[in-house]
């Protein structure tokens, strides 16, 4: 995917050296004199990246960026500043800004700024904007409800807080919600995603830089602990730390102190921390990838997010969520999803969890030509399961074809043959791998499959050669 990266500064020169510099590394480059013209070019163009000067007339670089975070949330943001305007963008980055460099600018440094930004925007895109995290918090379901109560309970705690679950549960999003309800709601709110960061620049963002510390170390910097001072620290995808950079982040939680990269000074901070992981925490400790003492210093107060599939109570709310919230941003004015349709979102798997059923409805909006979604707006992954959960049983007939009780066992028989093909089907034929998709036991599947004369008894397991 080319990358698009929006400039926005009110010198020439400076958009002139940069564009130069971006576009010998294939980004495609956009400019824009002021904040004005830059929020007016993203309402024409998709940007994954805004690098902006602090100082502009009509609207600057701050301006832009309580904008950019308001409307555009995903797009990364850095700030370029002058030596003496360091303390304004270390503000930029409590307010939200992925980074910021120094004039005059190290085009190493910020080649690989931009290139973390990239990475950041590609991890973010398709993650829930806080915005929505009380639809997406929703508690009609005993999971959530638990989840809620929990949050209620400890959110204004200086407890560390492990949340866990899939991919796509918003594991970010009960973080906001932890830091909202909490004393430290009005300070920073400091996020960092372990894994879009390379493992040998993790430290020096985390804990920050003197100048010199290394290549590329033109200027002092702060890390994600100092922007979070007297507010909330939230590091996602926790299992992604290097192993030996936990024992400095289990000696930061216990003496409450840094120091950054290159450094002898010692630095006191007031952090409250959160981490995330879709990850087995005590798997990895197993293994010998993640500490043991680190592990349960984090796990303090766990919370765990259910999967979207054990959240059914939920649906209807995140569904009607999703459609007012595309119905703004596409310009539809859809009222509603059928019957049908939901009960196939509903019967479907969701590994990609409330992050995928997002995507799945806007897809249907922007695709449906009616006002009411229905079967034909399905993804082509989801239309298959229409065949297989919706028996094209009427009333009238009933009395054709014999009693209420024979009807649903007759029924129930063409749903679990059709299941069983299409796991077939996917598998290729593998018996273990399609009982495993199913749920049961390979010998339950084999009599199955005897029992609706799907495949020769006296045949072969030729699956085992695959396994």
């Amino acid at each position: 995917m080319n990358s698009k990266i929006l400039i926005v500064d009110d010198e020439a020169n400076i958009r002139k050296v940069l564009k130069a510099l971006l576009e010998q590394e294939h980004y495609t480059v956009h400019e824009a004199r002021d904040g004005i013209e830059a929020l007016a070019l993203l309402k024409k163009e998709e940007i994954h990246t805004i690098i902006t000067d602090l100082r502009m007339p009509n609207l600057d670089g701050m301006g832009l960026l309580k904008s950019v975070s308001k409307s555009y949330p995903d797009i990364p943001v850095i700030i370029i500043t002058a030596h003496e305007s360091v303390d304004s963008a270390v503000s930029a980055l409590k307010l939200g800004a992925l980074d910021y460099i120094s004039k005059p600018f190290d085009k190493l440094e910020m080649m690989d700024v931009v290139k973390k930004a990239i990475t950041v925007f590609h991890s973010k895109s398709k993650a829930p904007t806080d915005k929505e995290i009380h639809s997406e918090l929703v508690n009609h379901s005993p999971q959530m409800k638990e989840v809620l109560n929990i949050i209620k309970k400890v959110a204004d705690s200086p407890s560390t807080i492990l949340i866990t679950g899939e991919s796509g549960t918003g594991k970010e999003l009960a973080a906001r919600a932890l830091h909202e309800n909490s004393s430290r709601s009005q300070k920073p709110f400091i996020t960092i995603n372990c894994s879009a960061i390379p493992a040998t620049l993790i430290e020096s963002e985390l804990f920050g830089y003197e100048k010199g510390a290394f290549t590329g170390a033109v200027s002092a910097k702060p890390g994600r602990f100092e922007l979070a001072d007297q507010g909330t620290l939230f590091l996602d995808e926790i299992a992604e730390i290097p192993l030996e950079l936990q024992a400095k982040l289990l000696r930061v939680l216990q003496e409450n102190e840094i120091e950054r990269v290159g450094s002898v000074k010692t630095l006191k901070i007031d952090i409250r921390l959160i981490t995330a992981t879709n990850k087995d925490l005590l798997e990895e400790v197993k293994k010998g990838t993640f500490r043991e003492d680190l592990y349960y210093r984090l796990n303090v107060v766990p919370i765990y997010l259910p999967p979207l599939r054990e959240r059914k109570e939920d649906f209807p709310h995140l569904v009607d969520f999703f459609i007012q919230k595309y119905n703004k941003k596409l310009g539809k004015n859809i009222r509603s999803i059928d019957k049908n349709a939901m009960d196939i979102l509903m019967q479907y798997k969701w590994p990609g969890n409330i992050r995928e059923l997002q995507h799945v409805i806007e897809r249907m909006i922007l695709l449906s030509e009616k006002d009411i979604l229905t079967t034909e707006n399905l993804p082509s992954e989801m239309s298959q399961l229409s065949t297989i959960m919706t028996p094209s049983i009427r009333p009238e007939d009933f009395a054709a074809q014999g009693s209420f009780k024979d009807i649903v066992k007759e029924t129930t028989q063409k749903i679990e043959k059709n299941l069983i093909v299409k796991a077939l089907e996917d598998t290729h034929g593998n018996v273990t791998k399609a009982a495993k998709i199913l749920g049961i036991s390979r010998k339950s599947l084999q009599n199955k499959m005897k029992e609706y004369q799907l495949r020769d008894p006296l045949a072969p397991d030729v699956e085992e050669d695959s396994e």
